[in-house]
């Protein structure tokens, strides 16, 4: 019988650290969900409201980078989210 070589251990050692007990996940309707996507949905809604609040004061139309700012401002409700909720 030949002796295994150390290369096949490789991906069990990579694997070593997945576990599910320690999942940040949620049950919605019997499924668990990642948490990230819920703050991703957050986010996405967020600057979708923030557009239409800047569109209706006007402050729309002043911005240069709109696809940048309203991206950014969904990252920085979905991060605060994250961070509020599952952070330290």
């Amino acid at each position: 019988m030949s002796r295994p070589s150390p290369l096949s251990a490789t991906p069990l050692l990579l694997l070593a650290g997945c576990s599910t007990d320690a999942a940040p996940s949620f049950s919605l309707a019997g499924a668990y969900f990642p948490d990230w996507m819920m703050c991703a949905m957050f986010g996405v809604a967020s600057a979708v409201g923030l557009r239409v609040i800047f569109v209706v004061t006007k402050i729309d139309s002043i911005l240069r980078f709109r696809l940048f700012t309203y991206s950014a401002l969904g990252v920085i409700v979905a991060l605060s989210i994250w961070l509020i909720w599952f952070g330290p």
